[in-house]
């Protein structure tokens, strides 16, 4: 039940407005990610970007510089807008971490749909030179005026985690959750990072849908079916898993045939599959005996009916022997083309499927276990000598 509100929630349309401020400083020019900071910034920048618009179709999305502290591109919708700006970036002078931030709040003020939710997210791998509590006053006007901050700190993580922290904070309150922050050391890639952080939960979801077992499914193209897929894939694995637990720990297909209940006081409802079939089976089955052996009974009550050797001795071959519908249901169990005709004409059975297969395979091996033996019971019989009466 969690995991599906967490995914109903993941599904919610969420109308936002974004301004996403990058660290364009002389810093971003160390090749400590690779190829360089400034370039690893644009791979998330340009990921970020499209699962915002991806996410809600009406979602907009800006873009600025926290160097220069240029509004490359106002708020959109058109993704190929903000990409064309976002590779003219050039590294230049130092951050200004709080202006950067006036700017971008500035500019959520001025958007179109006043129904939006506002969210800043910065980049920041530069030293951070203003005061920590002028980060933390900006950081109370922020959340009076509703706006939701991300933060991705890396590069000079020893010198700004204490004080990038302390602004997250002081946004969410006591209870808040809406802003995050995300440290990422020297290492890994800042797309991957921000793949597994909670900056990409809720609506960015959809993208994150790697080892899913779908991998036929593009997410980029359709997140809706990439989720849907999902939610599928795990219901059908909670099913699965209370199956195994309900179901008994059997032998071999030996062992589980003979352990089926009796047809006329089973609950069906309470069978699996395979359980059902053989079931079915044996009912089947137990219905071509019956008519089997009562034949050899009326062959059996009226001798008159079968034609005696003209030499008026008895032969052994016309008198029906207490054993004969016992061979003739042996004879039919062995006969496979038999078989897949009755199971044809029941309803809701498949011939030709795997646990049919199986179970039809155990019947035939048993009856032909059990017609060697009478056969080897008979050889032994007609090698025992005859008393001769007369002597």
């Amino acid at each position: 039940n969690e995991y599906k509100s967490y995914l109903r929630k993941a599904v919610t349309m969420v109308l936002e407005s974004t301004v996403i401020c990058i660290d364009n400083s002389e810093f971003m020019r160390n090749g400590d990610f690779v190829p360089t900071r400034l370039l690893a910034q644009q791979d998330a920048v340009n990921m970020l970007c499209t699962s915002k618009t991806r996410s809600n179709p009406e979602n907009t999305v800006a873009l600025m510089t926290l160097s220069n502290l240029k509004v490359l591109s106002t708020l959109t919708t058109e993704v190929a807008k903000v990409m064309s700006s976002l590779h003219q970036i050039e590294p230049e002078g130092e951050i200004h971490f709080l202006t950067g931030l006036k700017i971008a709040h500035l500019a959520l003020k001025h958007r179109q749909s006043k129904n939006h939710k506002t969210r800043i997210v910065l980049f920041v791998g530069s030293p951070i030179q203003d005061d920590e509590k002028d980060i933390t006053r900006i950081a109370k006007k922020l959340k009076k005026e509703k706006v939701n901050v991300d933060v991705v700190n890396f590069g000079e993580t020893d010198d700004n985690t204490d004080k990038l922290q302390t602004f997250v904070n002081t946004l969410n309150g006591k209870e808040g959750t809406g802003s995050h922050i995300v440290t990422i050391s020297v290492g890994p890639n800042i797309s991957d990072a921000l793949m597994k952080s909670p900056i990409f939960s809720g609506d960015e979801i959809a993208m994150n849908t790697g080892g899913s077992g779908f991998d036929f499914i593009d997410p980029n193209t359709d997140p809706e079916l990439a989720l849907a897929l999902r939610v599928s894939l795990e219901e059908q694995r909670q099913r699965q898993e209370e199956e195994n637990k309900n179901k008994p720990e059997t032998g071999d297909q030996d062992a589980a045939m003979m352990a089926i209940p009796d047809p006329n006081t089973v609950d069906i409802s309470q069978l699996s599959e395979e359980e059902q079939i053989a079931l079915a089976m044996q009912m089947s089955l137990a219905g071509v005996e019956d008519d089997v052996v009562k034949t050899s009974a009326e062959t059996t009550s009226n001798p008159s009916s079968t034609e005696a050797p003209a030499t008026g001795a008895t032969d052994v071959s016309t008198v029906p022997s207490s054993s004969g519908g016992d061979a003739d249901f042996e004879d039919v169990m062995a006969d496979p083309e038999f078989l897949k005709q009755v199971l044809t004409d029941l309803p809701g059975v498949d011939p030709s499927s795997e646990a049919v297969k199986s179970v039809m395979g155990n019947i035939q091996k048993g009856s032909k276990n059990k017609k060697d033996d009478n056969d080897g019971e008979g050889e032994s019989a007609a090698k025992k000598p005859r008393k001769d009466d007369g002597n």
